[in-house]
């Protein structure tokens, strides 16, 4: 019986493809499902042998330590080199974008508050 893995939605690609390494590599069987057509199947990677399953989380657990010590030394030398974009910077490469948001985000607060004071309180 197959047995859910890894849920590759929001798994960057490259991460996704040393998952993928990483299992090919211990000879552990696995298939992929895809989010189809309309993005709303589980995209996942599969075990087809319950057995595989603790040889495979402890790989995974290695790989993802190794992966989150290695991010947070990039994101450090990109904060140093002053190349990672704060929220100002962030919101700048995609003004629209950011506009539309703090409007709607107005908007909500706006419809609240005057929701709930219209109830009297």
């Amino acid at each position: 019986m197959s047995i859910l893995f890894f849920n590759l939605r929001g798994v960057p690609e490259d991460e996704a493809e040393d998952v993928r390494d990483l299992l090919a590599a211990n000879d552990i069987a696995f298939y992929e499902t895809s989010a189809g057509m309309w993005g709303i199947s589980l995209p996942a990677i599969w075990l087809q042998q319950q057995v595989d399953m603790p040889l495979a989380q402890q790989l995974l657990n290695a790989y993802q330590q190794e992966r989150s010590q290695r991010q947070r030394a990039l994101y450090e030398e990109r904060c140093k080199l002053g190349q990672q974009p704060g929220f100002l910077r962030h919101n700048l490469q995609n003004p629209l974008r950011f506009i539309a948001l703090c409007f709607t985000s107005a908007l909500v607060i706006y419809a609240s508050c005057h929701w709930v004071f219209s109830l009297g309180l």
